[in-house]
């Protein structure tokens, strides 16, 4: 076309513009359904391996006995966290916080050295909506026979696929909504008391709104969870870096792109590997096009780069048209997996992760608070003496009962009486202590003097220490 053609087509474009009215414009377009194709790869079976992986663990860990009680129990009504061996009380709450620094930092680790893998891979909504994908497949079909399914009118295949595919649905998240309460409530005696109808109401709402939230999100929303109600999809970018690797499309290979027989030679017809076959876009769970770059859509669940990968091997064309690999690396630049970003989060992690262990190593599973007599500072007991009124409150942490006694540490001139000298205290149980402390005012000066109160097991493993305040006359 020459360049008179062009303007005068150009012109024509634009009287035909002026002429036509204005159309308004939607500011909301609704988003097509997804339909995943099925696709079998490296990558697919590590996410098939990492769903058994998740779910078992959310699934059965309730169920496991350990000493006695649930394995895993977040007993809100007694302020009590059991995990395995382990006990924790609200005044353990900076180890939470601790634990929630470290993961923080572990995803914003990972991300910055492979992207979004968390999302491919471990994250809830992915894991259960890739169960209930698969529940729809083997019920309804493959993606075409979906398809098919969904645009065609309402019959008894259709009524029949659907109601079952659903019921499956609704139990999957009812099992859901109940192994959730069952974390925070001893599953055992709650699948007892839903046998027998007997379940607290409040049991009740968690168990069908977690169920209901479950089947929504996996059945429904899916991958519209991860473009819209996710923050962890916007702020990622902030996270990425030229030599972050992710799924990426190599288009210096791959253009241009086209279809072509197996036999031909694609640089004797002037085209790159890419035949166009759309195989990415099909298997891809957010439904985008991995070839126009990288998109916030991404998940980088590598179910694109098993796809192509199985349409290389058909071409005898080499893998890892699309692979997981950097910005840099796709430009032939130097790639670097060390790099301040990097170094800075391991060494905090490292650190963190050093911290959190050793304070639950070193962690002391006797707690003491010493409480003074409000109604009198002291008490005169002769011409000599002189006590303090203390209430004393034993907390042990362990699992197993121990017996305790209190002493005065570091000053033999003062000595405590306890009601009775030696108290035990159950697993979990908080006893309060009533003691009195008694000094020779002669050995010591009047007014007011720090003691260290000392609790100790009598089987001598356990001991915490407490500084207090005993209260004297002025005047001795």
């Amino acid at each position: 076309m020459t360049t008179r053609q062009q303007t005068h087509r150009n012109n024509r474009k634009g009287a035909s513009a002026e002429a036509a009215p204005v159309q308004p414009i939607s500011m909301y377009q609704s988003r097509a359904k997804t339909y995943p194709r099925e696709i079998k790869g490296f990558y697919q079976r590590l996410r098939t391996i990492m769903v058994f992986v998740l779910l078992g663990l959310f699934y059965l860990l309730p169920w496991v006995p350990w000493n006695g009680r649930q394995a895993v129990l977040f007993d809100l009504p007694a302020r009590q966290f059991h995990i395995l061996g382990l006990t924790f009380w609200p005044q353990d709450f900076i180890y939470l916080t601790l634990l929630l620094v470290i993961c923080a930092l572990g995803l914003f680790f990972v991300t910055a050295v492979v992207g979004r893998v968390w999302c491919g891979y471990a994250c809830p909504q992915t894991v259960w909506t890739e169960v209930f994908l698969w529940v729809e497949s083997k019920i309804e079909g493959d993606r075409m026979h979906r398809i098919k399914l969904d645009r065609g009118p309402w019959n008894a295949d259709k009524i029949w696929r659907k109601t079952t595919k659903h019921t499956i649905w609704v139990l999957l998240g009812l099992w859901t909504g109940f192994t959730f309460v069952g974390f925070f409530t001893p599953i055992t005696d709650l699948g007892a008391r839903f046998l027998t109808l007997d379940v607290g109401g409040w049991e009740l709402f968690w168990t069908l709104f977690y169920g209901f939230a479950t089947w929504g999100n996996a059945g429904f929303l899916r991958e519209n969870v991860c473009l819209y109600m996710c923050p962890y999809a916007r702020f990622q970018s902030a996270m990425f870096d030229r030599d972050t690797y992710t799924v990426s499309y190599d288009p210096n290979r791959g253009e241009p792109r086209g279809p072509r027989k197996r036999s031909t030679d694609p640089r004797s017809v002037g085209l790159g590997d890419c035949i166009d076959c759309t195989m990415c876009v099909q298997v891809c769970p957010t439904g985008i096009d991995i070839r126009e770059g990288l998109q916030y859509e991404c998940i980088n669940c590598g179910a694109c780069a098993d796809a192509c990968d199985t349409v290389m091997d058909r071409m005898n064309y080499p893998r890892g048209l699309i692979r997981y690999t950097s910005e840099n690396a796709l430009e032939g630049k130097r790639s670097s997996l060390l790099r301040p970003r990097v170094l800075i989060y391991a060494a905090l992690l490292v650190v963190l992760a050093s911290a959190f262990v050793l304070g639950i190593g070193l962690r002391n599973p006797l707690r003491m608070d010493i409480l003074p007599d409000r109604n009198a500072l002291y008490r005169v007991v002769d011409d000599t003496h002189v006590a303090n009124v203390y209430t004393i409150k034993l907390m042990n942490m362990s699992q197993e009962p121990r017996l305790y006694r209190v002493e005065v540490e570091g000053n033999n001139a003062y000595s405590v009486d306890t009601d009775p000298e030696r108290v035990r205290v159950a697993p979990g149980e908080v006893r309060n202590l009533p003691a009195r402390v008694v000094v020779d005012s002669r050995d010591v000066q009047g007014g007011g003097h720090d003691i260290v109160l000392r609790a100790y097991s009598v089987d001598g493993q356990v001991s915490v220490s407490e500084t207090t305040r005993f209260h004297m006359p002025i005047n001795r």
